[in-house]
């Protein structure tokens, strides 16, 4: 996986990375040029005491140093550029990978994930590109080049290098081995300290009401020392690398000067020969020590790979049809029907939703009760299709949901879920998610329906009023009607509220009724409410139980027919009483 994203998403940038390779090229044969100069200083300047050589070879080797200082920053700056390219580009197929999953994916791999996927685990295979321009690319040149050039100095002593880079090689790998499955469960953990972190954070409320914070403390605690634990022992493993490699060098140093020395002796080799070939072979050494340095990043970049390519590929079980319909020609205004819908989670033994068939008449008002875990949720999520029903059809005007386009089937659909969710931002930039060009008129009005006009008006800045990420700074009553407004905003031609009066006070909540009774005339109302007084005055009430339809009618009907109604009307008015 590793191989194919590098591939799909460096192809853009090959004139960056052509780039790279000649400068790291030029960078290359500057280094190994220079012992060569440096030999023919010693033997042909120190060793005759020829001042002028020494001055004219030195200045031939001050201009290579500096033409290979400026590729070598040549090349950085161009495989840099390279890497935060593939970041973005990778960041972005992501993101729009994920905006694509339906509920399904997105709780199949969890926010937490989803979040380090994007982030940690893109930031290694960025890494892997950067450290690649930089040392990967120069690595093969300086090998290839130094076992050439340290031949030209002194074929007798090439053994050395037959021997040392592979003694390299073998102890650097063995202990690269035992480092991937290391860096895999560390991905696995950093995952696990995000999902408790945003725990945590989302919960905090919850954990002071309930004094559990030396409980949470302890708990992330554990999933803290177990990512240290993990990085301690692949840190450990990369500690032993570098000394490991050091070992090998200077004992290949220390071969090089003992054998050079007795070859010195008997006149076969020069000195600055020697030192020539040392240099060579640490070029060498160096070089498979930049590729090890380099290997031990790969499987850490393999790991992110592959867990960046199960997002990217992951199809959303929601999937736009390939002929998608349109409303042309429909006779309807939004008007919702459900025939004999099914719905069951993927290796769940029994459906949460069986046999629903329903018609919500466009102009009318359609309730959905029932009691908790009852199936009302889920059924609302079939509606604007965050889920495929898995038996039957969801229908808009007579068309299934699954044959038009996502984007038309929501720009039909006003959703005010069951926890209201704002945006950082603004009072005014969470509206215009309704609708981009309302004018402010129509903010106000949207603002006025909801019963949040006095409030919001009351804020410091009004429609420009900051509001923090998820609505934290304003009240949950607050909160749902500024959602409420988002949907009225747009002007849907239906409307769906998942419980979305449950915070209201009751006046507050039978004001909103009657608004929006008003305002929504002639589009279809689907409300979900646990309060029976949010839902008398319902043209219809649908009685959900056990994920059935188990009665339908008016408020006065059910109370005469429906035991499963009279049950949750008779438990409110005894809460009612009691209080």
């Amino acid at each position: 996986m590793l191989w194919k994203l590098l591939v799909e998403y460096l192809r853009p940038q090959r004139r960056l990375l052509l780039a790279v390779v000649v400068f790291q090229l030029a960078a290359s044969i500057a280094s190994l040029y220079l012992p060569t100069l440096n030999a023919d200083i010693i033997d042909e300047g120190v060793a005759k005491g020829d001042t002028d050589y020494i001055m004219h070879i030195g200045g031939i080797m001050l201009m290579v140093t500096l033409l290979q200082i400026a590729c070598t920053i040549a090349a950085v700056y161009f495989g840099a550029k390279a890497a935060m390219a593939l970041g973005r580009d990778v960041r972005g197929a992501i993101f729009s990978r994920v905006a694509a999953f339906s509920e399904q994916e997105v709780t199949h791999f969890g926010a937490p994930s989803l979040i380090t996927r994007s982030t940690n685990d893109v930031q290694q295979v960025q890494q892997l590109v950067l450290m690649s321009a930089t040392l990967m690319v120069t690595a093969p040149m300086l090998s290839i080049g130094g076992v050439i050039m340290a031949v030209r100095q002194d074929v007798q002593m090439s053994w050395l290098i037959a021997v040392s880079v592979p003694v390299l090689l073998l102890a650097v790998g063995l202990i690269i081995t035992r480092m991937v499955p290391l860096f895999r469960l560390m991905q696995a953990r950093i995952d696990t300290v995000n999902r408790v972190l945003r725990e945590q954070l989302t919960g905090i409320r919850v954990v002071r009401a309930f004094v559990r914070e030396d409980v949470e403390t302890a708990r992330f605690g554990r999933a803290n020392e177990d990512v240290t634990d993990t990085a301690l022992r692949a840190g450990r493993l990369m500690a032993l690398a570098f000394p490991t490699v050091m070992l090998v060098l200077n004992v290949s140093s220390v071969a090089v000067i003992w054998f050079g020395a007795f070859r010195i002796q008997d006149g076969s080799m020069q000195v600055g020969t020697m030192i020539a070939f040392l240099s060579y072979l640490m070029q060498i050494l160096m070089s498979v020590m930049m590729a090890t340095f380099m290997a031990i990043m790969i499987p850490r970049a393999a790991v992110s790979a592959d867990r960046i390519g199960e997002v990217l590929g992951t199809e959303s079980s929601v999937r736009p049809p390939e002929h998608p319909l349109s409303f042309a020609g429909r006779t309807g205004r939004g008007e919702l029907q459900m025939r004999d819908v099914g719905f069951a989670y993927p290796g769940a033994e029994q459906p949460v939703l069986s046999g629903i068939s329903f018609t919500a008449p466009a102009g009318q008002t359609t309730a959905i009760i029932g009691a908790t875990g009852s199936g009302k949720t889920t059924l609302v999520n079939l509606m604007p299709r965050l889920f495929d029903a898995t038996a039957g059809s969801v229908r808009i005007d007579g068309v299934d949901v699954r044959e038009l386009h996502p984007d038309l089937l929501w720009g039909h659909i006003g959703l005010v879920p069951q926890k209201p969710y704002l945006f950082s931002g603004t009072v005014r930039s969470n509206l215009l998610y309704g609708k981009p060009d309302a004018t402010e008129d129509e903010l106000w009005q949207a603002l006025s329906i909801a019963q949040a006009e006095e409030f919001v008006r009351e804020m410091e800045g009004g429609l420009d009023a900051p509001i923090s990420q998820g609505g934290t700074n304003v009240s949950g009553g607050q909160r749902q009607r500024i959602a409420i407004a988002r949907a009225l905003v747009k002007r849907p031609e239906l409307y769906i509220f998942d419980d979305s009066f449950s915070s209201l006070d009751t006046a507050t909540d039978a004001r909103l009724r009657l608004a929006l009774k008003q305002h929504t005339a002639g589009a279809t109302l689907v409300i979900i409410a646990q309060r029976v007084s949010s839902i008398v005055d319902a043209d219809q009430i649908l009685v959900i139980d056990d994920g059935r339809l188990v009665a339908h009618g008016t408020h006065e009907e059910l109370l005469e027919t429906s035991a499963t109604y009279q049950e949750i009307v008779n438990s409110q008015l005894a809460v009612e009483e009691a209080a």
